[in-house]
């Protein structure tokens, strides 16, 4: 398997555990396994950060261009008049 193949499906990987965790925290009624959770979760997220900057760097990823002004205005505005409903 070659290396960028790796890289992104570890990438998947680890955005799948992300996911999960922020499926089981807000359910979790126990205080310390919550905290243990988050902890977990934090790391799993630096984790993301990490592998995320070595494949930048190696130009495994290559993310969207930036969302111009207009267009973070306009999301804005949806979303303000969602939650204004």
């Amino acid at each position: 398997m070659k290396e960028q193949a790796m890289v992104a499906d570890t990438l998947a990987g680890i955005n799948g555990e992300l996911v999960r965790f922020g499926e089981m925290i807000p359910q979790c009624e126990n205080k310390a396994l919550r905290q243990t959770l988050k902890q977990m979760r934090n790391q799993c997220e630096m984790s993301q950060e990490e592998l995320y900057e070595i494949a930048r760097s190696k130009q495994y990823y290559i993310p969207a261009a930036m969302a111009t002004e207009e267009e973070v205005m306009h999301v804005k505005n949806i979303l303000n008049s969602l939650s204004a409903k």
